[in-house]
C-alpha cells in the first residue's frame, strides 16, 4: 500500500475515508505553504509528508522556501528567543535588516494561490504583498505563552492582517482580531524516523556510535539549542549516574535558520570534557533511520525543554514505547500526562530522580510507553494533522457561514 491507503492500518479505513469525502470539497484549491528552511526541525519535516498527502486527496499543494543572510537569520532568532520569552529586544538596524529580507523574498516569490499558509514568524512580513480574492493563514509553532511584548508588538502588526492564526496548544493564543485555531503538530508513522527497523540495523549505529548495547543508555534528541537544555540533562545525567550504570547521548542536527546552533554544540562537549559514557553527536538534517534506531535502543528518553513550541521529539520516543521524561512546558503536556504516559519535569534533580526511577522500575517504565503510544496513535499522527488543515481550508472558503455541508 502507498499514500493515504498505507496509513488505514494505524487509523482505520473510516479516517481515510472521511480525508477522502474532505479532499473532494477543496478539489483544485492551491495552497502556498512559505516556511524559512527546507531541512531541520519539525516544521520542514511536516511540510515534507503532508505535500503529497493534500496532493492526493486533490488540494494543489506547494512549498516554497524564503531566502536570507546571515544578518536575517541572527535577526529571525532574535525574534524565536524574544516569543519565547526571552528579555531581548529588537535595534532599528534588525527591524531594517528583517523589512529588506521580506521586501528581497517578496520580490522572488509568486503569492497567488488561493490559500498563502505562512510558518512561523520569518516570512511574516509577505502579508503585505497579499493579492486579492486570496486568503492567509498564519501559522506558529512556537511557545508564545509569554512572549516580549515590544517584539510581539512588532510580529503581531503583522499577524493582525492575516485571516486566521494556527497555533499548537491554548496558551499561546493571543489577543488578536482574527481567527485563532489549535491545530497540534504530528509524526508520520510511516516516515524513517518513526517506521519499524530491523534489530541489527539498530545495533549497527549504535555501535558505530562507540556506545555500549548492554548498558542502559539515557538519550536526549534534539537541535542544539539552548532552549531545550543540553547542558542541564548532562547535569541531570550526572547526578542519576552515582546511583545507576548508564550511558548518556546527546543527539541532534542544526536548521539552516538557526545560526546559534554550533555555538551550543561546542559548549555540550566542553561540559561533557572527557566523560566515556557521555556522548554528544551532531548528525546531518537526513540522518532520520539513525534517530530512529537511537530512540529503539533507548532505555529512557528525555526531552528537558525550558520553553516549547510542541515538541515532536516527544510523540516520536513515545511512539517507539519509550518512557519520556519531558519539561512541562509549551505544548508537551498535551502529549504527556504524568505518571500515566509520560513524565513531566521541571529542575535539573526532578531530572535526574526520575531517570533513577525509570531504570530501577522496568515494568513501571514499560507501562509508561506503552500508554505514550497509544495516546499518539489517537491524537498526533499526520492523517489528523491533515484532516484539520483540510477542515481550516474548508472553513476560509465559506467565510461568514454559519454551517458548512458536506453532503
Amino acid at each position: 500500500m502507498t499514500g493515504l491507503a498505507a496509513y488505514a492500518p494505524f487509523v482505520g479505513e473510516a479516517t481515510i475515508e472521511d480525508l477522502r469525502l474532505l479532499g473532494d470539497r477543496l478539489r483544485g484549491r492551491r495552497v502556498q505553504n512559505i516556511n524559512s528552511t527546507a531541512v531541520g526541525g519539525g516544521v520542514a519535516e511536516i511540510l515534507n509528508r503532508l505535500i503529497p498527502l493534500f496532493r492526493e486527496v486533490g488540494v494543489d499543494a506547494s512549498w516554497d522556501v524564503i531566502r536570507g543572510g546571515e544578518a536575517f537569520f541572527a535577526v529571525t532568532k532574535t525574534i524565536h528567543n524574544a516569543l519565547h520569552g526571552q528579555p531581548v529586544a529588537l535595534t532599528d538596524q534588525d527591524i531594517a535588516v528583517f523589512r529588506e529580507a521580506t521586501e528581497e523574498n517578496a520580490r522572488n516569490v509568486t503569492l497567488s494561490d488561493d490559500i498563502v499558509f505562512i510558518h512561523d514568524p520569518q516570512p511574516a512580513g509577505l502579508i503585505e504583498k497579499r493579492k486579492p480574492g486570496t486568503h492567509w493563514i498564519w501559522r506558529c509553532h512556537i511557545d508564545l505563552s509569554a512572549p516580549s511584548p515590544a517584539v510581539w508588538e512588532f510580529l503581531r502588526s503583522w499577524v493582525e492582517r492575516y485571516d486566521a492564526a494556527v497555533f499548537s496548544a491554548p496558551q499561546f493564543s493571543r489577543s488578536l482580531p482574527i481567527d485563532q485555531v489549535l491545530v497540534a503538530p504530528s509524526i508520520d508513522p510511516l516516515a524513517d524516523k518513526n517506521r519499524e527497523i530491523e534489530a541489527h540495523e539498530i545495533e549497527r549505529v549504535v555501535t558505530s556510535l562507540g556506545i555500549d548495547p548492554s548498558r542502559p543508555l539515557v538519550t536526549q534528541v534534539s537541535r542544539f539549542d539552548r532552549l531545550k537544555d543540553p547542558v542541564g540533562v548532562i547535569e541531570a545525567f550526572r547526578l542519576a549516574k552515582k546511583y545507576n550504570d548508564c550511558q548518556l547521548l546527546l543527539v541532534g542536527g542544526s536548521a539552516t535558520d538557526d545560526p546559534e546552533g554550533a555555538q551550543v554544540l561546542v559548549e555540550c562537549r566542553e561540559r561533557a570534557g572527557s566523560d566515556p559514557d557521555i556522548h554528544v553527536v551532531e548528525l546531518p538534517p537526513m540522518a532520520n533511520i539513525e534517530i530512529n534506531a537511537l530512540q529503539r535502543a533507548s532505555t529512557v528518553i528525555i526531552q528537558k525543554s525550558l520553553r516549547e513550541g510542541f515538541g515532536l521529539t516527544v510523540s516520536e520516543a513515545l511512539w517507539k514505547a519509550k518512557p519520556v521524561i519531558a519539561g512541562a512546558v509549551g505544548g508537551i503536556p498535551l502529549q504527556i500526562t504524568h505518571r500515566y504516559s509520560g513524565i513531566l519535569t521541571h529542575t535539573i534533580e526532578g531530572t535526574s530522580y526520575w531517570i533513577k526511577q525509570l531504570l530501577n522500575a522496568p515494568d513501571f517504565a514499560r507501562r509508561l510507553g506503552e500508554n505514550g503510544r497509544e495516546h499518539v496513535r489517537q491524537n498526533f499522527l499526520l492523517t489528523r494533522h491533515l484532516r484539520d488543515y483540510l477542515l481550516l481550508f474548508l472553513y476560509l472558503d465559506h467565510l461568514g457561514e454559519s454551517l458548512i455541508s458536506l453532503g
